[in-house]
């Protein structure tokens, strides 16, 4: 059920990211329903390359290094196209041209001037700046010599390189990096972006992404299942009810002795998002502090032994948990009280968020499964990692898949926080959130997303919707407050001061 109601919503909040396969679909498209010849989507493709490197180069000499693909071959077209406008450009083939043939043929026949050179280290010396055509969407895996040796050369050139469709060595499917990759000052993608342009560490290796349009006619293949969320996300989300209605309460459960200041966060940003009714559930010696600080929310103390949560503390949460809208569990718990998060986990029907110290109380994906209502998890790399028995590591080379992984090993919405979210619904979509700001890059802001998807299922959205406007609201507060105060100086407060201005109304 959940699945079936996340899909219904895809199309209309994502702007669509095509993976090879896809773009491979839609330039067949062109081609063979619509009669445009391969070499005209190519010419315009060279076109766009070019322009984009005699912007950047500042008058210097142009070094063009070319593969034996199509990316090559657009790799020549621009570097035609450069010389005759009067650049001085070099064309540099590491590997052997000699079995070019179709359009790379033919545009390798029509290059003007003098032909292609071998790789010498020293080429790059000077340069005003680089393409790179060297390897194009289709590239997985690791790039090994002599292609290595001509990526790290070319990134230790200093000049600005111009990546053609996608920097050699980034996985354009998936945006993972497993070896040597160009990082490009910008990326001239072909008709529409491609998903590893945009999730790291691809997006570091990426730059500027700049679409350039190839002539594919309106009513090609449209990608399917990946797409970055944008504004259009925002208009689902319920307006505050004209009276405060008990149905619009979060609950925020969370809050040992030493660590109040998590669900304090979580909670006011949920009343800053315009929830009427916050309540929040922390241990008894707790709970007048948290009335201090949060006097427009309900308090309650539960049972508790050394300033921490018991496990009969899950019995308050089940009464109170039926008159809530949605429950935000997990922040400031710790691993002490993982007998008690599970208790409410499990006891708890209504929509409810799991984040941080919440999910301490799982050993693995499978345990959500004792789960009822739905569910948003929100895990760094680490945490998602030990769900899945991975190194953290493994779970920041491979963003898409990990996050995929759980969704589909737990069968709730899961949220991958880092430098631009992954969201990912069981069996379905996968939403992309912006790469994030540095005013995010402060202590709270995952308790800020916990309350904003709190906020968003307590008004009745879908849980993927509501994760990935979550995502997009937080984002948009971040630059917010970036843009008043600086990114490098902000703190959670300044976020959440910027909430209502990320989620007023507009016509994007």
């Amino acid at each position: 059920m959940q699945e079936e109601r996340t899909r219904a919503s895809l199309l209309g909040w994502l702007d669509g990211l095509y993976d090879p396969e896809e773009m491979r679909a839609a330039d067949r498209f062109a081609m063979e329903r619509r009669g445009i010849l391969e070499l005209e989507l190519a010419e315009k493709a060279g076109a766009g390359l070019a322009a984009a490197a005699a912007e950047v180069a500042g008058g210097g000499p142009i070094r063009v290094v070319v593969g034996p693909g199509n990316n090559g071959g657009d790799g020549l077209i621009s570097a035609r196209l450069l010389r005759e406008a009067g650049h001085e450009v070099d064309v540099i083939a590491p590997l052997a041209l000699d079995g070019l043939a179709g359009v790379p043929r033919t545009n390798l026949d029509r290059l003007p001037g003098a032909p292609p050179r071998p790789f010498d280290p020293a080429a790059f010396a000077g340069s005003g700046a680089i393409v790179d055509a060297l390897l194009g969407t289709g590239f997985e895996g690791v790039v090994r010599e002599p292609l290595a040796e001509v990526i790290a050369a070319i990134n230790a050139a200093g000049a600005p390189v111009v990546a053609a469709d996608v920097p050699s060595g980034v996985n354009a499917a998936t945006g993972e990096v497993e070896g040597p990759a160009i990082r490009a000052s910008l990326t001239t993608t072909n008709h529409a972006p491609k998903i590893g342009l945009y999730v790291a560490p691809g997006a570091w290796h990426a730059g500027e992404v700049r679409v350039i349009d190839i002539g594919i006619p309106r009513g090609a293949p449209e990608p399917g299942l990946i797409g970055l969320i944008s504004r259009r996300v925002l208009r689902l989300v319920p307006a505050r009810p004209r009276y405060a209605a008990p149905s619009d309460t979060v609950l925020v459960v969370g809050g040992v002795r030493a660590s109040i200041g998590a669900p304090a966060i979580a909670a006011e940003a949920a009343m800053r998002a315009g929830t009427c009714y916050v309540q929040v559930a922390v241990p008894a010696s707790v709970a007048p502090f948290m009335d201090l600080r949060l006097p427009g929310a309900l308090i309650h103390g539960l049972a508790e032994e050394d300033g921490r949560h018991v496990e009969t503390g899950a019995r308050t949460i089940a009464g109170l948990a039926p008159e809530a809208g949605a429950v935000v569990l997990g922040p400031g718990l710790d691993g002490a009280e993982g007998a008690f998060s599970r208790a409410v986990g499990s006891s708890t029907e209504v929509p409810m968020v799991i984040e941080a110290g919440g999910l301490y109380a799982y050993p693995s994906a499978e345990a959500f499964s004792e789960r009822s209502g739905f569910t948003v998890l929100i895990s760094d790399e680490a945490e998602l990692g030990r769900l899945l028995g991975l190194p953290p590591e493994e779970v920041g080379a491979r963003r898409l898949a990990s996050t995929r992984a759980l969704a589909d090993r737990t069968g709730v919405v899961a949220v991958l926080e880092g430098d631009g979210c992954v969201v990912a619904a069981p069996g379905g979509p996968m939403a992309l959130g912006p790469a994030t700001s540095g005013a995010l890059a402060t202590n709270g802001t995952g308790s800020v997303l916990a309350g904003l998807v709190g906020t968003f299922l307590a008004r009745g959205m879908d849980p993927f919707a509501a994760a990935a406007a979550a995502v997009l609201a937080r984002s948009d507060a971040g630059n917010v407050a970036a843009a008043c105060v600086g990114a490098g100086h902000t703190v959670v407060g300044d976020v959440i001061q910027a909430l209502p201005e990320a989620l007023a109304p507009r016509r994007d």
